[in-house]
């Protein structure tokens, strides 16, 4: 996909009015951190740099929420990609419940920054995730279990057909787990908001800003093309859209292209039909659909992926038959928009956070589950700038490989590696 395309008919940016453009960096400037990427990670590691009094400036290589954080389905989900028993594995248990009370204290950061800075993004609490076969709603049961008993989390309900039929008019789940502590947002309000907030906290941001070299040292400089800019510290949150100013960072993810659409506005009536109660849904298969209601009543449906890391032909068709296998009463229903974009993904799905040196810190790896964890990955890096590194560098015990194949054949690989969860999903 070519990054000037990606935000046609994206209803996101269509459904609000266009933000004034900040400046491009101009000329050299010095500051206490730098941050890159003015994503939910970007913005909320300056937010809190800037609350705490350090000078920060953000660079953005395009505009606020450009990326992943201003178009993607916007659920606010509990815990990993990678699902928590995995986590356990990776970093042991003990480190583990502490990255589980982390990733809920994310939710909570949602909760506490919109209504602290009045961020008016749609915020809505519920989520459900759904079972097609008896061997998903076991899973699911035991997860229920699992986040009960060994972590606390009591925020969870098993649902049978029955009770997921009352919720959502589709026959097509046989079981469901409603989470009450999670929700969705409309994510391009959501990071605008955070923006303004770290601007008031005294952060200096810049759009059309793209780092085009980055030298390490006791102080990082990072250039552009109108300009420069020298701190002691630096934050990458720029994740699938980093491009290859750190080789070794991008060796640890690949960028996977998802795909959404908006049907034209239904109805308050038909809508609500569609998903009682204004949930956010998700399907447990490998590669998902997900779906919700916008606050003008349509339905956003995202479900294909692409890890080839081209835009297929007919993705917007092809996206649209996934929702008619959900919904099929929408045969009538027009598709108004359709995008995508890129998210970053692990091989093991778990996050990758760490430092490159005693000055440069990175965020990424969330694998499309980073609504409410960017946020609070934001809040860490902070943390430990500030010298309180004990939760950050927990995410440090997680080992993370280089996709095989090397830079060249690493995709093919890939693509051939998913074709077995593909065929998993089927059976």
């Amino acid at each position: 996909m070519i990054l000037s395309e990606q935000n046609i008919r994206n209803y996101y940016t269509a459904s609000v009015p266009a933000a004034p453009a900040r400046p491009a960096l101009a000329g050299e400037v010095t500051c206490d951190v730098a941050v890159v990427g003015g994503g939910i990670a970007g913005c909320s590691a300056a937010l809190h740099l800037a609350e705490r009094g350090y000078s920060v400036v953000l660079l953005e290589s395009d505009r606020v929420g450009f990326g992943a954080s201003g178009r993607s389905g916007a659920q606010l989900i509990s815990g990993y990609a990678c699902g928590q028993e995995k986590i356990e594995r990776l970093a042991g248990r003990e480190a583990a419940a502490t990255m589980w009370k982390i990733a809920t204290e994310g939710l909570d950061l949602v909760r506490e920054r919109v209504a602290r800075h009045a961020i008016d993004c749609d915020l809505s609490w519920g989520q459900l995730h759904v079972a097609l076969k008896p061997r998903q709603r076991s899973d699911l049961v035991a997860e229920c279990e699992e986040l009960s008993s060994r972590y606390g989390y009591r925020s969870l309900r098993l649902l049978e057909r029955a009770e997921v039929e009352s919720l959502l008019a589709t026959k097509r789940y046989i079981a469901g787990v409603l989470d009450t502590n999670s929700g969705h947002c409309h994510p391009l309000k959501y990071v605008r908001g955070l923006a303004r907030a770290a601007e008031a906290a005294g952060a200096v941001i810049h759009e059309g800003s793209r780092v085009t070299r980055l030298e390490r040292g006791s102080t990082v400089t990072l250039s552009t093309a109108g300009g420069r800019v020298r701190a002691k510290y630096a934050v990458l949150a720029g994740n699938a859209y980093l491009g290859g100013l750190v080789p070794e960072l991008e060796r640890k993810i690949m960028a996977v292209g998802t795909y959404i659409v908006a049907t034209e506005p239904l109805g308050a009536g038909r809508a609500r039909a569609l998903i009682r109660d204004n949930l956010a849904v998700t399907d447990v298969n490998f590669v998902l659909d997900y779906f919700r209601l916008s606050a003008d009543h349509r339905l956003l449906f995202g479900g294909r992926v692409s890890y080839s890391g081209l835009d297929p032909l007919g993705t917007e068709r092809a996206t649209r038959a996934r929702m008619l296998k959900v919904f099929p009463q929408l045969a009538d229903a027009r598709v108004e928009y359709a995008w995508g974009g890129y998210v970053d993904i692990t091989m093991n799905r778990a996050p990758h956070f760490g430092r490159l040196g005693g000055n440069l810190y990175f965020l990424q790896g969330f694998s499309g589950h980073g609504m409410a964890l960017t946020g609070v990955a934001g809040k860490l890096a902070a943390e430990a700038i500030a010298g309180q590194a004990e939760r950050f560098d927990l995410f440090g015990r997680i080992a993370h490989h280089d996709f095989p194949g090397g830079m060249a054949l690493r995709r093919p690989a890939l693509v051939l590696g998913m074709l077995w969860y593909r065929m998993r999903d089927l059976l």
